[in-house]
């Protein structure tokens, strides 16, 4: 089963990259999104590209660090659509450096907008997911780095550890109300966050370009192959159609198998 008609989902960071592929598949199996993302122009913008292909979508401007922020995007997403089934905690940034030079604002940053942004968000959906146990389902957006640890990451990997203790936590405590959660967690997928990181990675390790995504990034998969934005959409898509809780509170890699547990 793949429909989600009548399914509205709000979606975190949609306005680009994983959260725009997923938003875009969502909307295409019938679901009505909300893009939300903390540039209100650029969330505008893909919800008019989404509803100009015949799809259902609002944007939505929402700092998912500012709690304020968060509780009001997500009220207006209900009063737009009258629910909320779906959500996808997607925002994220990244920072790189090693741990004796990381700078305890870029560490709070990082985890503010990751870890503490997963949970608002969830929060903030459950107050409706609750309500007369309608239920719902919240997929965070992990990484190989949720299970794995890599030089000059230490704050993203801290973070998408915590993310993993959320959503089985979450799949405990939601269960009675018909919630459950998952994690996805991708491989190396070239979205700007990732571009961005290549030059600077280079730069830190001292090696070429080239060398980053060949000898780092894409070293321990079995093809050399970097995962797609598609790969992961339909990731999401098939844990947003699956049938029962079975996979409640589980992770999902999505790592040409970098990582295999």
């Amino acid at each position: 089963m793949t429909s989600l008609n009548g399914k509205v989902a709000l979606i975190t960071g949609a306005a680009s990259g994983l959260g725009k592929a997923i938003a875009e598949l969502y909307a295409k199996h019938g679901a009505s999104v909300a893009i939300a993302d903390i540039n209100q122009q650029a969330a505008d913008a893909t919800a008019a590209e989404i509803n100009a292909a015949g799809g259902k979508a609002i944007g939505v401007a929402m700092d998912v660090s500012d709690e304020a922020a968060v509780n009001a995007g997500t009220d207006k997403v209900v009063a737009a659509f009258g629910a909320l089934d779906i959500l996808i905690s997607n925002a994220g940034v990244q920072i790189i450096n090693p741990i004796d030079q990381f700078a305890f604002a870029d560490w709070k940053k990082m985890l503010a907008i990751h870890l503490d942004g997963g949970f608002l968000t969830t929060k903030a959906a459950l107050k409706h997911m609750y309500k007369d146990d309608r239920g719902g389902i919240v997929i965070y957006m992990g990484s190989v780095h949720s299970h794995e640890a890599s030089k000059l990451k230490s704050a993203y990997v801290a973070a998408k550890h915590g993310l993993l203790g959320l959503a089985r936590t979450l799949a405990k405590e939601g269960a009675p109300h018909n919630v459950r959660s998952h994690v996805i967690c991708p491989g190396f997928v070239r979205t700007p966050l990732v571009e961005k990181q290549i030059p600077e990675q280079a730069k830190e390790l001292g090696i070429s370009e080239a060398d980053v995504i060949k000898n780092v990034m894409l070293k321990d998969t079995v093809d050399g192959v970097f995962t797609t934005v598609e790969d992961i959409a339909q990731t999401a898509l098939y844990l947003a159609t699956f049938p029962s809780a079975a996979l409640t509170g589980q992770s999902i890699v999505v790592s040409h198998g970098w990582y295999m547990q």
